[in-house]
């Protein structure tokens, strides 16, 4: 239970951040710019891994915990608890934001400026590379804090396309404010392309060094 609530918490942080980053680029003329709120999410991603990653393993995506779940490192039966705790954290997020600011910048939701096919392309990719470090810094014993490498890695994806798609990689993220602003025309593609790249990852990964199924909870990154 502990794990549950540490995933619904910092979901709710990452998007309360990194989404009020948008609202508030918005609100002040720009003053953040891409740069930063790609930073925004980036430096909060860093901070709350080092915050649950001991409780939980600090995933706050459906789509790691999914690649984390066919790589063997989160037990199928935890799943259902994480993703349903990662979404709530979001909406209640992204209400918190409607209730402080009202629908400014549509909460920061995610919309693709070029064709679907290839804002699909794109956050798969984007994911999964993401799915790709996630699973390097978890196996990793020395070196750069897992939580620095997640969190360069998400800034660096959301720096480069963010004004392409959003750089969601994460269905949480983007269910949210989607749902809370209306704004759900392209949800579909921030639900299936993240799930889809991290899916290909872990499975190729997994093929290539099988796991054993960890009895207890997820490693911390």
């Amino acid at each position: 239970m502990k794990a549950i609530i540490a995933e619904l918490m910092g979901t709710y942080a990452l998007v309360l951040a990194g989404c009020g980053a948008v609202v508030v680029n918005s609100l002040h003329t720009g003053a953040l710019g891409n740069a930063g709120i790609a930073a925004a999410f980036g430096l909060t991603v860093w901070l709350l891994i080092e915050l649950f990653g001991p409780i939980s393993g600090a995933h706050l995506n459906p789509a790691v915990s999914l690649g984390l779940a066919i790589s063997g490192q989160l037990p199928w039966r935890l799943w259902p608890g994480y993703v349903s705790a990662q979404c709530l954290g979001a909406i209640l997020a992204s209400l918190t934001l409607w209730c402080w600011f009202g629908d400014v910048a549509n909460l920061g939701s995610t919309q693709p400026s070029a064709s679907v096919g290839l804002a699909f392309a794109l956050e798969l990719l984007l994911s999964a590379f993401l799915m790709a470090v996630v699973l390097r810094a978890g196996s990793a014993s020395r070196g750069t804090p897992a939580s620095l490498l997640i969190g360069a890695t998400i800034a660096l994806e959301a720096l480069v396309a963010g004004p392409v798609t959003g750089a969601s990689m994460n269905p949480a993220r983007s269910l949210g404010p989607a749902l809370v602003s209306g704004q759900c025309q392209q949800l579909w593609l921030y639900l299936l392309a993240p799930c889809l790249g991290t899916l290909l990852v872990a499975a190729v990964r997994t093929h290539l060094q099988p796991q054993e199924p960890l009895a207890a909870k997820p490693p911390a990154f």
